[in-house]
């Protein structure tokens, strides 16, 4: 399954929709509830789609809160995310203008001509929209957050640029996320496993030491082991099953005990098919560096392809070297 619909069916529960927004929004305070929330058409008067919609009732009011997943680096996002948003307020306000119109002009309505003519009272109002980011690559997010930063404002003079409004766009950069501690869901503990991906060490002791990594629920786990590099997980995914719950750390330990197999049974193989001494060597190194990619231990690689901790110590160095080019 493809991240986007793994990402979509995750936030499309309650629970975590809400939870994202008070964690990112209110700052880890329980505002929205997840029993006042309802699903949205996601096509915006443009026809284009959204990822996630949700009404958000406060009282007899409510706000349209809007979620999208982004993996790639858009410069436009500030385009893209105006346009979501201008397209829902137009969409308020044509069910305002289609409602006007069934009502018809009279004197019980006591519409002014300009007020029928473009179908908007002047109590009317349009329900607020919010729009939350959440970028998941691996590259920092370095796009504007901003309608300004695409602009081209050289020699421009000051007077006309002031009147040129402004549009902030929301971005999470997930990857740096620096607190997670302000959700009350599983979001914690999926975007720690992003946050940590790129270190297989502290990715290994973080799911080892939080129990809450032995009973992950289903969409949960499949959506974090996508993020985290972890697709082969999939495989021992009903081997990890523990009733209605997926026992990560299990998972964890079976991909690596399970690559670890496999690369040393490649460096025999290489090794007999070579019937030389180069092709073990060749393929110890292809072992240590997919070993040293999973952040073991240099003492346990070298035990693993039998070899000395200055050979596993020398490719290291080497592949620092290119990683830093």
């Amino acid at each position: 399954m493809k991240q986007d619909l793994l990402a979509k069916r995750y936030y499309s529960d309650n629970r975590r929709f809400a939870d994202l927004i008070n964690g990112i929004v209110c700052n880890g305070i329980p505002i929205v509830k997840q029993e006042d929330l309802s699903e949205m058409d996601t096509e915006t008067s443009q026809g284009k789609r959204r990822d996630l919609v949700r009404k958000a009732v406060f009282g007899v009011n409510f706000a349209v809160l809007g979620l999208e997943n982004q993996e790639k680096l858009d410069y436009r996002l500030p385009l893209r995310v105006l346009g979501y948003e201008a397209g829902e307020y137009e969409h308020q306000a044509a069910e305002i203008y289609r409602e006007i119109r069934r009502s018809g002009r009279n004197s019980d309505t006591e519409l002014s001509s300009g007020e029928y003519l473009y179908g908007f009272r002047k109590s009317d109002r349009l329900h607020p929209v919010i729009t939350i980011i959440l970028y998941y690559g691996e590259e920092e997010w370095n796009g504007s957050r901003d309608l300004h930063g695409i602009l081209d404002f050289q020699d421009i003079p000051e007077q006309i640029r002031q009147y040129v409004q402004n549009y902030r766009i929301h971005v999470i950069d997930v990857r740096r996320m620096e607190r997670t501690d302000l959700f009350r869901t599983d979001l914690r503990q999926v975007f720690d496993l992003i946050r940590f991906s790129g270190n297989r060490e502290r990715l290994r002791d973080l799911i080892e030491q939080e129990p809450a990594y032995g009973k992950l629920e289903e969409d949960a786990f499949d959506f974090a082991s996508s993020y985290v590099g972890l697709r082969e997980l999939s495989k021992w995914k009903e081997a990890v099953r523990e009733g209605e719950r997926f026992n990560m750390k299990t998972g964890f330990q079976m991909y690596e005990d399970e690559f670890l197999e496999r690369g040393r049974a490649e460096g025999k193989e290489i090794g007999r098919a070579e019937g030389k001494e180069l092709g073990r060597v060749e393929a110890t190194r292809s072992v240590i560096q997919s070993a040293l990619a999973l952040n073991l231990p240099v003492e346990q690689i070298a035990q693993i392809c039998s070899c000395g901790v200055d050979r596993v110590k020398q490719i290291q160095k080497t592949m620092e070297k290119v990683s830093g080019e």
